[in-house]
């Protein structure tokens, strides 16, 4: 079954739904009070109409955001220049609107529930107060513009562009986060092999992979560094279920299921250094012709520090006490206390352990 099909994605479909149910009603309701006569069955009329117009759009719109990325069509299209993606994207989400809005959907179906005489009447001011041609004309736009919206999304990150958005950071402020480094162990054989362009290939599949458990636990991903990916969350999304423990695991098992595929394709699996850390940050937006969120503090460079311990210790999964502290539900986890490390360039020990699943 694709991963596509997971719990999250369920409920991200829902929510879109609903949000699609309360803008029908928010623009349906008024809308068929005002301009249809008699205003109650206008208003009723309107409301469902927009109901079953929006909410099937958001059906098949919204479910093809949120479950073809993952599968062959989605991955086939992520390999095209981004503007063929938005043009191949853009043209089969205007064919929905055409055939929804073009052919009156929701009046049809609305008008089942009046008498046919009355039905008639608001039926043919329907046609008079909302031109075909012109509502096509502007769902389409909306759609491609909201097509081009998402796709510059997925270029910053979802909650990257909903915190630009709403100005989290337009001034700094401080904030506790967990920081998980990932390193990706197996490119260098897979470079020496087949090449630069191989190992591209090789690990975007790696970070492919990964974004799904990222996602399923809450976490944001900061940034790509070589074969390393930096995974983030703030203490309040962190702390619940140890996500980011969960997270790192989750991510393992994700790779372990693709296995088999690494092997055929590159001749060798993913094999993953993760360290975990936690501590204050001051967060806020930077940049002047691209704007970005950054972090800045200790914690990302102890967090580095401990992630190269792993090679030094022999321990694949290190965290720090600073992180177990602040997270619930660790105890679900098999923790070697492996003592108070020395960190180069920071003067105070950290205390790490071990980690592996219970």
């Amino acid at each position: 079954m694709p991963r596509a099909f997971s719990r999250r994605q369920w409920l991200a479909y829902g929510a879109a739904l609903r949000f699609a149910a309360g803008l029908a009603v928010l623009f349906g309701l008024p809308a068929g009070a005002l301009l249809l006569e008699p205003p109650l069955a206008g208003a009723l009329f309107g409301t469902l109409s927009a109901l079953v117009d929006i909410c099937t759009m958001m059906a098949f719109i919204g479910g093809a955001e949120i479950f073809v990325p993952r599968t062959a069509l989605g991955r086939g299209l992520a390999r095209l220049p981004l503007a063929l993606e938005v043009a191949a994207k853009a043209l089969a989400y205007l064919a929905v609107v055409a055939a929804v809005i073009g052919g009156r959907l929701g009046p049809q179906v609305a008008a089942l529930t009046l008498d046919p005489a009355l039905a008639a009447r608001i039926l043919a001011q329907v046609e008079a107060a909302f031109p075909r041609d012109l509502l096509v004309l502007v769902c389409g736009m909306v759609t491609v513009l909201l097509v081009m919206l998402r796709q510059a999304t997925v270029v910053v990150g979802e909650r990257t562009m909903r915190d630009i958005v709403r100005g989290r950071y337009r001034a700094p402020r401080r904030e506790e986060r967990f920081f998980l480094f990932v390193d990706v162990v197996g490119s260098t054989p897979v470079a020496e092999r087949l090449g630069p362009l191989a190992v591209h290939r090789y690990l975007d599949r790696v970070f492919e992979a990964a974004s799904d458990p990222v996602d399923d636990w809450r976490g944001e991903v900061y940034q790509y560094v070589g074969d390393e990916m930096v995974v983030t969350w703030r203490l309040e999304e962190g702390r619940p279920q140890a996500r980011p423990l969960a997270c790192l695991f989750a991510i393992e098992a994700a790779l372990g299921e693709e296995a088999a595929r690494f092997e055929r394709d590159f001749g060798t699996a993913p094999r993953l250094r993760a360290a975990l850390h936690a501590g204050e940050v001051v967060t806020g937006e930077t940049g002047g012709s691209r704007r970005a969120i950054v972090f800045h503090g200790d914690v990302l460079n102890t967090a580095s520090r401990i992630e190269g311990l792993t090679r030094e210790l022999g321990r694949p999964f290190l965290v720090s006490q600073d992180a177990l502290s602040r997270m619930e539900a660790a105890r679900g986890y098999a923790l070697e206390d492996l003592g108070s490390r020395q960190l180069r360039g920071r003067e105070a020990p950290v205390r790490v352990y071990a980690v592996a699943r219970a």
